[in-house]
């Protein structure tokens, strides 16, 4: 397997630009916990967000979004039909999107089902931790719900397998991020343990990747940009000051994020 590269300011500058240029309109079909939040981070990098779901609505406006989220965290029978239907037209359509398979794995068979009706429909990029990406590569994890307990090393194989495998791009976060499209990695190093105390930041990083990804020619780079401008921010925002100042300021952060800085 091959070692992991560093991933620099250099290379997230161009792509971190490129959002507030062109301000994609991502379609977030997400979960219930963390819309408001993800529509704000959305908004903050400069993107345009938009909470299609209904079932009779979902495809017509994949044809005219940038990029389409799915997100599978409080997933339900109405709601999942919604995802099939908007993932198809999206490979239809070839309309770049991202799967968040929260929580998948073998103490969650109907999440675990429909997460891998949605790997048929060629993701262009899996975002999830380190216990979600062994779980889909039919690997033991070490999940408790929605929260991983794996390290991100110990699962770098398995990301880069399951790159392979579906031929796409695994964006794998922890305490190192890895992304890689199974033959080259990137690493991101930093963040803040404050990441993991507040609800929805590794949701909204995914929604910060599908906003990356629209209209990009190097969606390797752009999804590493995505992780790379998360941590950070989390490294900048206020944090003496409890969780509650921390996630305001984690959204004023990357709404002033300046990668020359």
């Amino acid at each position: 397997m091959p070692v992991a590269k560093s991933f620099q300011t250099t290379q997230a500058t161009a792509f971190i630009h490129h959002i507030k240029q062109q301000r994609p309109l991502v379609h977030c079909i997400t979960n219930d916990v963390v819309q408001n939040f993800t529509a704000n981070v959305l908004l903050a990098i400069g993107a345009s967000p938009a909470m299609v779901i209904a079932e009779q609505e979902v495809a017509a406006f994949v044809t005219i979004a940038d990029s389409l989220l799915i997100n599978i965290g409080t997933i339900h029978s109405s709601i999942a039909t919604s995802m099939l239907l908007a993932a198809a037209k999206a490979q239809q359509t070839q309309t770049p999107w991202v799967l968040d398979p929260v929580a998948v794995g073998p103490a969650l068979n109907y999440r675990t089902e429909i997460a891998y009706q949605l790997l048929s429909l060629k993701p262009t990029v899996i975002r999830g931790n380190a216990s979600e990406i062994l779980a889909l590569n039919g690997q033991n994890s070490s999940a408790k719900g929605p929260d991983g307990q794996d390290s991100t090393q110990s699962a770098l194989n398995a990301a880069q397998e399951l790159a392979q495998k579906y031929q796409t791009i695994v964006a794998m976060t922890g305490d190192i991020d890895y992304v890689t499209n199974g033959n080259n990695v990137y690493s991101i190093t930093g963040g803040d343990i404050a990441l993991t105390k507040v609800t929805g930041t590794g949701c909204s990083l995914s929604a910060m990747v599908a906003a990356f990804i629209a209209n990009s020619p190097d969606i390797l780079s752009a999804t590493a940009s995505a992780c790379f401008m998360m941590k950070k921010a989390a490294e900048l925002a206020n944090k003496q000051q409890g969780l509650g100042t921390f996630t305001v300021s984690l959204l004023d952060q990357l709404s002033l994020f300046n990668p020359s800085l």
